[in-house]
């Protein structure tokens, strides 16, 4: 991985950040893709996003949203709402690295915590988050549709 840079997404960077997210989750994300990579350019100081290239192609990237004031307190935190790695780098450290990359931007920016949220039944994904150390968090995350109707 010595050949391996990382650095801050750049305009050129979203179309193989769309191609290289739908080659390892078969679907297309690029709405999100899209609005994130506008939402990063417009307030650069809410968003992280990194890409890692070897041989000038992009191997990896990672996101991530600062929030503040989350809950009523002043603590900075950090939401890591998208990675992936070309399949080929997978489980030789690529992950790891922009994770370091980025737990570095983040504590450079006065952030104190990093979280994500990971389906359960993920298990690769959930691996890796124990590998790079995250563990569960205090909080518990409920969900409802609220298109039902229900009686209060």
């Amino acid at each position: 991985m010595s050949d391996t840079s990382m650095g801050p997404v750049e305009p050129a960077d979203i179309e193989a950040v769309i191609a290289l997210d739908q080659s390892v989750t078969g679907t297309s994300r690029r709405g999100f893709y899209q609005k994130r990579f506008s939402a990063t350019a417009a307030h650069p100081e809410r968003f992280v996003w990194l890409v890692a290239r070897e041989e000038g192609r992009l191997v990896g990237f990672v996101s991530a949203q600062i929030l503040a004031g989350e809950y009523g307190d002043d603590t900075r935190s950090a939401v890591v709402d998208a990675i992936g790695t070309a399949r080929e780098r997978r489980r030789g450290g690529l992950g790891g690295a922009l994770m370091a990359a980025l737990e570095a931007e983040l504590i450079s920016r006065g952030v104190g915590e990093l979280r994500s949220e990971a389906d359960w039944t993920e298990r690769d994904l959930i691996g890796f988050f124990a590998r790079t150390g995250f563990s569960l968090a205090p909080q518990l995350v409920l969900a409802r549709d609220c298109r039902a109707t229900a009686d209060f």
